[in-house]
């Protein structure tokens, strides 16, 4: 099976000491590509370098909603600057996230819009975050998010409404590992086959949100992972792994216009 594990951190200090040994568990599990997303300005700095030295590997960049507060206009030009990088296909992590609180409400809408704006002239697909915002996500996309453009919810954990208005925006889902969790995931299992095939993608959000299978032999999430997502997909969805993954493949190299 061929794999893409379209979102996770490399840029992570979690990796510092081993990330060639982790892109080599990656490929060894199947998995040819991964997308590695900014959250910091350091950190998406830290991801292009990482894409740009490591073949299958793609960045994203962008300032997390928990990260808002330090934004400005300098930061975005840099960043902008940086997405000139052959190796950068889409803008993200942004969003909201209104359950810790990182930085003010307003701040986090101010600056999730003025990212969407910049998104939209460079033509790149969106990563968008969101947590608590009590539907507050959609309504800023339904007003800022111009209809045709490209983008995937990522790590979606919300309700079957929220699920359905993501689609009717024309975004993908983005299914990580909470799949795999006994207690947690049981409704996104429940939601998960009412996901058209052609809107799904698999991811880790490494180093975070283990899978079950590995979770009692790691505290560290890794590309390689994915696998499990996946598997535990095909799973819910009665569908094919093999033929899955290929769909996913496709579906990812789409979304963020990589040639597969």
């Amino acid at each position: 099976m061929r794999l893409f594990d379209s979102h996770c951190h490399l840029d992570d200090r979690a990796f510092d000491k081993d990330l060639a040994a982790v892109i080599g568990r990656m490929h060894e599990a199947g998995v040819a590509s991964a997308m590695t997303i900014g959250t910091t300005f350091d950190r998406c700095v830290k991801g292009v370098n990482i894409a740009e030295s490591t073949p299958g590997v793609y960045a994203a960049v962008g300032i997390h909603p928990h990260d808002a507060k330090s934004c400005d206009e300098n930061v975005l030009n840099t960043l902008v600057d940086l997405s000139a990088s052959p190796s950068v296909r889409a803008w993200g992590e942004i969003g909201l996230d209104f359950n810790r609180m990182y930085s003010p409400r307003d701040v986090q809408e101010k600056w999730l819009i003025r990212q969407l704006e910049i998104s939209e002239v460079l033509n790149l697909p969106v990563i968008f975050h969101e947590r608590d915002s009590g539907g507050r996500l959609i309504d800023l996309l339904k007003t800022h998010f111009t209809s045709g453009r490209a983008g995937v919810v990522h790590c979606f954990s919300g309700t079957e409404d929220e699920l359905k208005q993501y689609l009717d925006l024309g975004l993908y889902i983005g299914i990580t590992g909470i799949l795999t969790i006994k207690g947690r995931g049981a409704a996104l299992r429940k939601m998960a086959p009412a996901i058209p095939m052609d809107r799904i993608l698999v991811e880790t959000d490494a180093p975070y949100l283990i899978p079950t299978p590995e979770r009692n032999h790691t505290r560290r999430n890794e590309p390689a992972y994915v696998r499990s997502v996946l598997l535990k997909l095909s799973e819910v969805r009665r569908q094919d792994p093999a033929l899955l993954s290929e769909t996913l493949w496709n579906n990812t190299c789409r979304l963020y216009r990589i040639e597969p």
